[in-house]
């Protein structure tokens, strides 16, 4: 019976290996920069830009973290007071926003970044209570 689990373990092994060897060392770095950025860790610069009038609309500058979804554009950024600030923006036909990473990061081409966070399995609670009325 033990064999058969031992077998059963290295096959499956051997059955995932080939999929993790198919991302190329830019996938790689690519993925390893987004959770890399979003841990606060890459400087970035986002610019959001009139397509009509060519004017800049605003910049925001910091280890931001920047996602998108549908026509909604969200960047969150890490101040140096440790305070985070987000700014959130609908994405329109003559409005384009650009992200610039200004800044290097050193990261692995080969090996994915796992990130483990213990701290987040209990989370913060905020109690509140109708006492204080």
């Amino acid at each position: 019976m033990k064999n058969r689990r031992t077998i059963l373990g290295a096959l499956a092994v051997l059955a995932i290996l080939p999929l993790a060897a198919c991302e190329s060392a830019a996938d790689t770095a690519n993925s390893n920069l987004d959770k890399a950025a979003d841990n606060f860790e890459v400087p970035r610069r986002v610019t959001a830009i009139n397509g009509i009038t060519d004017q800049v609309l605003f910049t925001v500058e910091g280890f931001c973290s920047v996602k998108k979804n549908n026509g909604d554009f969200f960047v969150t950024c890490k101040l140096p007071d440790g305070s985070i600030e987000r700014t959130s923006m609908i994405l329109s036909d003559n409005v384009t926003a650009t992200v610039t990473q200004i800044g290097g990061k050193h990261v692995d081409l080969f090996r994915p970044r796992v990130i483990f966070r213990p701290e987040t399995i209990i989370p913060n609670f905020d109690l509140s209570t109708s006492a204080g009325n």
